[in-house]
């Protein structure tokens, strides 16, 4: 094995363990996701999830009314808020990562507003009100003359 250059960091086991744990993370079925949808479902409303067909595979769909719900994490997806921290490790890396995922869901928004559909997103961090969440769901889904369970 030839020697390293100062610059090469060597794999040390929590190096290893934060890329394990960073393979883990998935986009679909997160625990914020997780809770809208039970949120949704309490409320009687029905949906479709991460229709392929649709541009940014939408968390949440509801066909008949045109709309959709995306469930962003904070980090992810560089949210202004105190959960979404900039890594100071690997910089080089993350920067342009979240900086090219912010772009891909502008796109995305633009394209589903341009074919039609209504757009909502829940952050990772407004889950902490619950309630508030709950709230802002009815008011973007009752705007349709369609009635949930009563």
């Amino acid at each position: 094995m030839p020697p390293m250059k100062k610059t090469e960091k060597k794999p040390t086991a929590k190096r290893l363990s934060r890329s394990e744990n960073m393979r883990r993370i998935t986009g679909k079925n997160t625990t914020p996701e997780l809770i809208v949808r039970r949120l949704l479902f309490q409320q009687g409303f029905r949906y479709r999830l991460h229709r392929p067909e649709l541009p940014g595979k939408p968390d949440i769909v509801f066909v008949s009314r045109r709309k959709v719900i995306f469930v962003h994490g904070c980090f992810w997806h560089a949210h202004s808020c105190r959960i979404a921290h900039q890594p100071r490790t690997n910089e080089g890396y993350w920067s342009p990562k979240l900086r090219r995922n912010q772009e891909r869901d502008t796109r995305h928004l633009a394209a589903l507003k341009a074919a039609g559909w209504k757009v909502l997103t829940i952050w990772e961090c407004e889950l902490k009100d619950v309630r508030s969440v709950e709230r802002k769901l009815l008011r973007f889904l009752n705007n349709t003359k369609e009635r949930r369970k009563g």
